[in-house]
């Protein structure tokens, strides 16, 4: 079933008014995920409500986390992302509540990857991998 990614921390990518876009759960299942990969996660810090992220980690990687939202994991240094878990940030860095706030986040919270956006319909199409040039420039892991 459709989902949606509502607000303003993935901008520019999604609208804040909330897009409507298709998921899958095979590749979240399987341990597929990729670096740059849309999805959508149980929050971690509200189970009852669901945040859309992007991948900057995967288990095993070290995202340099800078400081546009101070929080938990805020500042300049490396974190390590553990087994079963990823790393999520909005594309929209300073207005979104992400990894930095509540840290890496469990593999088994990730309900599946955006692939494409239904709604409105002047923007629909395929989503991709391609990240914001500062979500680039933060990932150190060997993917």
């Amino acid at each position: 079933p459709p989902s949606q990614c509502v607000g303003p921390s993935m901008l520019p990518t999604f609208n804040a008014r909330g897009d409507v876009v298709l998921l899958e759960s095979a590749t979240a299942r399987r341990g597929a995920l990729r670096v740059g990969d849309v999805v959508v996660a149980r929050s971690p810090s509200d189970p009852r409500h669901a945040v859309c992220k992007r991948v900057l980690g995967l288990p095993g990687d070290v995202v340099q986390v800078g400081d546009p939202a101070p929080g938990w994991h805020g500042g300049d240094h490396g974190v390590p992302v553990p087994p079963g878990h990823v790393w999520l940030q909005g594309d929209n860095a300073r207005n979104s509540t992400d990894s930095r706030a509540y840290g890496p986040v469990p593999l088994a919270l990730v309900r599946g990857r955006v692939f494409a956006r239904v709604w409105p319909p002047g923007a629909a199409g395929w989503v991709g991998r391609a990240a914001p040039d500062w979500a680039r420039q933060r990932h150190d892991g060997q993917r």
